[in-house]
């Protein structure tokens, strides 16, 4: 899924050393140096290391999948402050999930959300400890970002069920087994895909028909639009639907293709995001903080691709040919 020289290929290419922990979006990246994935692997290095260290059980490990989301941070935590201690590397990437869990549970703005949030910034806490015990404080930088922000779902939509009633689709036992069309759902927004061969169009026309005037659709779009929406094209990504519809204000979307095409949101489904990135309830965190920033400036905005470019500033490497700028407001010496 990634398509581009990412700022842990260029910092490896470069001789530098890289780890990651629990970042979802690279699995076995051949520039990653260390590595305790989202589904760790019993006989990785770290792993192993951490076994034999007495930080995670061998049965832990084995069956992390079955584990509850609070105790895989807390192991997650462990395995970055330990690749930190033990190994030093130039890059760390590390990421956490309670909150994420918490919220599509029972919404943003909750009780449970506010305390994820106390206990993920105590993790942050045990990360700066790792650094400080490495001896590595005076020259890290820590950048704490999300990718997301987070909305209240009050009530879902059930395209596939739409589907199902125009023909589109067969259901046994409450899943789809066979389809002709089939609705993948991003939360906020989702992607319609035909999955028999449509060349003349005639079952994307028969699922617009069924979707339109659906409770709760704001838009249903079509590839000729997905560029207005930062997107590519279907020639350009075998990824992209045929069409895209986004939610409005208090709908997400669901996959169910059972039931009621509409209805209301219940506990596990009261937050959701993948809603269009100019939704202000979208925005995420940027946090800078250590060697290279500047102390106490404050920005009324900043945009996620200009990550890369303003970590490899202070990594000392160059990106090229990107979209996004450095920072360099934040920089100490520009």
């Amino acid at each position: 899924m990634v398509h581009a020289p990412t700022l842990y290929d260029v910092a490896h290419g470069s001789g530098l050393t890289t780890a990651q922990v629990d970042w979802v979006a690279i699995w076995n990246a051949p520039t990653v140096t260390w590595e305790f994935g989202e589904r760790p692997d019993p006989q990785g290095a770290i792993a192993r290391e951490m076994i034999g260290a007495g930080l995670v059980s061998q049965e832990a490990v084995e069956n992390f999948e079955s584990k509850n989301i609070v105790f895989c941070d807390h192991v997650w935590t462990a395995a970055a402050a330990h690749i930190i201690r033990e190994h030093r590397p130039h890059l760390m990437m590390f990421h956490l999930l309670t909150l994420d869990s918490v919220q599509h549970r029972y919404g943003p703005g909750t009780l449970a959300a506010t305390s994820a949030m106390a206990h993920l910034d105590g993790q942050v806490a045990n990360i700066v400890l790792a650094v400080e015990q490495a001896g590595l404080a005076p020259r890290t930088t820590f950048v704490i970002v999300s990718d997301h922000g987070f909305k209240t779902v009050r009530r879902q939509i059930m395209p596939n069920a739409a589907f199902l009633k125009a023909g589109l689709l067969e259901v046994t036992d409450g899943k789809a087994t066979r389809s002709q069309v089939y609705l993948m759902s991003e939360g906020g927004t989702a992607l319609v895909y035909p999955t028999v061969p449509d060349a003349d169009g005639q079952l994307i026309a028969r699922a617009k028909a069924a979707l339109t005037g659906i409770e709760g659709i704001d838009t249903i779009v079509e590839p000729s639009d997905y560029s207005s929406y930062g997107l590519p094209s279907t020639a350009a990504s075998d990824q992209m639907g045929a069409l895209m519809l986004t939610a409005r204000d208090g709908y997400s979307f669901s996959t169910a293709a059972h039931g009621e095409v509409v209805a209301d949101a219940t506990e596990g489904s009261l937050g959701a995001h993948g809603y269009v990135s100019t939704d202000p309830e979208l925005q995420a965190l940027f946090i800078a903080s250590g060697h290279g920033i500047k102390a106490g400036v404050t920005l009324d905005s900043m945009r996620t691709i200009d990550l890369a470019p303003t970590m490899a500033r202070l990594l000392g490497l160059e990106l090229k040919d990107v979209d996004g700028r450095v920072l360099t407001e934040i920089l100490v010496g520009e």
